[in-house]
């Protein structure tokens, strides 16, 4: 029952290795300009991420595997997937200024790799510790909007800032606090986002339209980010007693 018991802990941490796997099937996708295909290999990568500690817990890794950090494993695969390939399409697709694009780049990788070593990037109370590196959506976004190089440099690094200011940020599938609310919005928010992804082109190159999303649908698919900023935020306030 041991041997049995050991290997559905090691199939857990296989299946969030997998992540990477799909981290460089969007890589490669990325490089033939088929941004479609690379934002639904994250989408595939992040369902990963989204279901991987359920059955960690459910197989209890961390007795079962003793020698083992998967928490480490989840970290290396989601930095991958959240940030390195996200800033990657933006940088290939030509949403960055040409000149200073590599910096803009440059900072966010790093800004959130301090991000994921900080002691309290996750707090015991299940909340992330200053922004959570959000790359892969705000990728979706800007390409989508296609927005001006100089402009998409300027959310970057407002939202690299970000990393550093300590607020805390809901964990939504572990936050006590609204989170059947937060899980159904969030499940609405994830149809529309699809939605957003399969209007993108399958394949474009530089200088050509970067997206066919509807402006509305755009716009309205903002609800979810901000009903998720404003509870934070509210959040961020309670458990600081200010």
């Amino acid at each position: 029952m041991r041997s049995i018991t050991s290997a559905a802990a090691w199939a857990v941490h296989a299946y969030t290795a997998s992540g990477a796997i799909c981290g460089f099937a969007a890589v490669l996708a990325t490089f033939d300009h088929d941004y479609r295909k690379a934002f639904l290999w994250l989408v595939a990568a992040t369902c990963i991420d989204a279901t991987d500690g359920v059955l960690a817990r459910a197989a209890d890794v961390k007795n079962r595997t003793p020698t083992f950090d998967g928490a480490r494993l989840d970290d290396i695969v989601d930095y991958l997937t959240y940030v390195f390939v996200p800033v990657l399409m933006l940088y290939v697709a030509g949403a960055l200024p040409k000149e200073w694009g590599l910096g803009i780049a440059g900072i966010v990788l790093v800004s959130s790799a301090y991000g994921f070593a900080s002691s309290d990037a996750k707090t015991s109370d299940y909340f992330f510790t200053g922004f959570p590196s959000y790359w892969n959506v705000v990728a979706v976004y800007l390409l989508a909007a296609e927005l001006a190089p100089a402009v998409n440099a300027a959310i970057l690094l407002a939202l690299s800032v970000l990393v550093f200011v300590r607020i805390g940020y809901v964990y939504p599938s572990r936050t006590p606090v609204l989170r059947g609310l937060t899980l159904t919005l969030g499940v609405v928010w994830s149809v529309m986002m699809l939605v957003v992804i399969q209007r993108l082109p399958d394949r474009f190159s530089e200088g050509e339209p970067s997206s066919h999303v509807p402006g509305l649908l755009l716009i309205a698919s903002l609800f979810f980010p901000v009903y998720y900023t404003v509870l934070s935020l509210a959040l961020h306030r309670q458990r600081r007693g200010l």
